[in-house]
């Protein structure tokens, strides 16, 4: 036999490639990131206004340490002063207090001259630049530079009440020693000459040495430069506005916006439970995606595609079939069952008939089995004709309605409609119709012998089930049929419900061929899988449509006779249907 290709899981993609791909699912969140534009765009126009009357003066001041040497090249001035200490100095309420003195400021208005003031420290220097921000230049400039100085003069009587303590300290050491020192003095004088005033000239001498050093303490302290620091950089009056402008601010507010619109949408993305791309489908199945339908230009698109003026949904349905023809799983058996995943199973009856169109199309025998005995509408959808129900003979000679007079199943009843399909060919139809046991229908020995008929040579069989999450009808089809196509909006459904539906199937013995994803229907809306729409099919299926008038056609070798009235089955082969092009209606 020939080597077929046998599809897998979806090949490893390249980095580049997964990156792009995540790249255009953010953009499916449109309605994300035109909020977050929105709101940066809203923002900038808020920056623009509130800053269009705002104005920033700025005056620098370089620390200093006292010291005797300002040339020692020994002395850090880092180690002597504590630059983030000094900053909270500039900001404190008594430099503000010192500056309000000076510009005359009460102290209803001492809040707002506090609030305008900023001091911050450029990296590895020791300069404090003092940025003040108000609604005039002037008054900027103005009250920038007085903070500084106030800054500066309370910086100063800092450096002066504490080196008058210190030199207040030494005095109060040296008096007591000085005073001692005299009176040792007017003893030496009155002593005679001896051990005694020996001794008491050195203890003068030791008194005389510390006098000395407390005094040298003294003069060095007197001695210090206390100059606090000096300013580098006045304040003055600002030429222009602080604000970026409103173009500038829009610019920015958009830029920040889309950047919160995707971060919104890579979070929604993160958290969103749908299959997110036509890998995450294919991971969740474990099997490719064979194609992906085409949105319809009009209405819901028609059941049959073939011959219709858009031929992109029939060339999409042609490549589904010849990957699956060239499947060695599909061409082992060549049975395949069509199912959609929940709700309305519009799109998979629709892909079902396409598909047996395209195996048509190719020269085989294709018979195509509507299983879906809930809601069937195949036999009045499509442009069928009278059809040889070969099949329906059972062993012995038994037809279908005396097998079902000995308590089998209602269905199959020996029906079978041919369907023209156009330029594609014709295929055989066995309509599904309401029984009373669904489950004894679907399992009977007639539906199995129907289902067997994939095994004559250059005959392929395709199934249509209903949806395989909301009734177990599919699950009952797998061991016979093997290969299963999903049919799916990837929008419509979880990843949950993929990995649920793969191993349900694999469960009963089945494997998934792989999956045939299409975009929303019209009118339905997204959600999971489509209820709203999935749960008034029931409802619209069971509505009788209005009878419509055929002609009666002569029966099988009783070309004299006539089917009585209360002898016609509708739809059992004997009326003639004109050709037409039927609308997909709601499942």
């Amino acid at each position: 036999m020939i080597e077929t290709n046998r599809p897998a899981a979806a090949p490893a993609e390249d980095e580049p490639d997964l990156l792009r791909d995540q790249f255009k699912q953010l953009l499916r969140y449109r309605r994300l990131l035109g909020a977050g534009v929105g709101i940066g765009l809203l923002g900038g126009v808020y920056l623009g206004i509130s800053t269009s009357d705002t104005y920033v003066a700025t005056a620098d001041i370089v620390l200093r340490a006292p010291t005797d040497d300002p040339f020692n090249p020994s002395l850090a001035p880092d180690k002597a002063i504590n630059i983030g200490s000094e900053r909270q100095v500039a900001l404190s309420s008594s430099t503000a207090n010192e500056a309000a003195k000076k510009l005359g400021v009460t102290s209803k208005d001492f809040a707002g001259l506090r609030s305008g003031l900023q001091v911050t420290n450029p990296p590895q220097t020791m300069v404090l630049r003092f940025t003040y921000t108000a609604s005039s230049p002037r008054e900027a400039a103005t009250r920038a530079n007085a903070m500084t100085e106030a800054y500066l003069l309370k910086r100063q009587e800092s450096l002066d009440v504490t080196r008058d303590k210190m030199v207040k300290g030494y005095q109060d050491q040296r008096d007591p020693v000085a005073k001692n020192l005299d009176d040792l003095v007017k003893q030496i004088n009155s002593m005679p000459a001896g051990t005694g005033r020996d001794a008491a000239y050195a203890s003068k001498t030791d008194l005389q040495s510390k006098v000395n050093t407390l005094n040298g303490n003294i003069a060095k302290l007197q001695a210090l430069d206390m100059s606090p620091g000096r300013v580098t950089s006045p304040a003055t009056p600002p030429s222009g506005t602080d604000g970026p402008g409103i173009p500038m601010s829009l610019a920015l507010g958009a830029a920040v916006g889309l950047a919160l619109g995707l971060l919104a949408a890579w979070v929604r993305l993160v958290f969103d439970p749908a299959p997110r791309s036509e890998g995450d489908v294919a991971r969740a199945l474990r099997a490719p995606v064979l194609g992906y339908l085409p949105r319809p230009k009009t209405g819901g698109g028609p059941l049959l595609a073939a011959g219709e003026e858009d031929p992109r949904l029939a060339e999409e349905f042609r490549s589904v079939a010849f990957r699956l023809a060239y499947d060695s799983r599909f061409a082992d058996r060549r049975r395949l069952l069509v199912v959609a995943p929940r709700g309305s199973s519009e799109t998979a009856a629709a892909a079902a008939v396409n598909l047996a169109a395209s195996f048509a199309e190719t020269g085989k025998d294709v018979l195509l089995i509507e299983a879906d005995l809930r809601t069937p509408v195949l036999a009045s959808q499509l442009p069928t004709g009278a059809g040889r129900p070969r099949w329906s003979q059972s062993p012995g000679g038994q037809s279908g309605g005396q097998s079902a007079a000995h308590g089998e199943s209602d269905w199959p009843d020996g029906r079978q409609l041919v369907v023209d399909a156009g330029e594609s060919g014709a295929f055989d139809l066995i309509p599904g119709e309401p029984v009373r046991n669904v489950a004894r229908a679907l399992t009977s020995s007639r539906a199995t012998r129907l289902i067997a008929e994939a095994d004559s040579p250059n005959s392929t069989v395709v199934v249509l089930a209903p949806p395989v999450l909301s009734y177990a009808d599919a699950l009952a089809l797998v061991d016979r049929v093997d290969g299963v196509l999903v049919v799916c909006d990837p929008r419509a459904v979880h990843r949950s419900d993929l990995s649920r539906i793969r191993e349900l199937i694999s469960g009963a013995g089945g494997t998934v061929l792989g999956a045939v994803l299409h975009a929303p229907l019209p009118g339905e809306k997204r959600g999971r899988g489509g209820k709203a729409s999935g749960s008034d099919a029931p409802a619209q299926a069971s509505r009788p449509s209005p009878p419509q008038p055929q002609p009666l056609t002569r029966q099988p070798n009783q070309e004299h006779r006539q089917a009585e009235p209360e002898q016609h089955i509708p739809g059992d082969g004997t009326d003639t249907v004109a050709l037409r092009t039927v609308r997909m209606g709601r499942r």
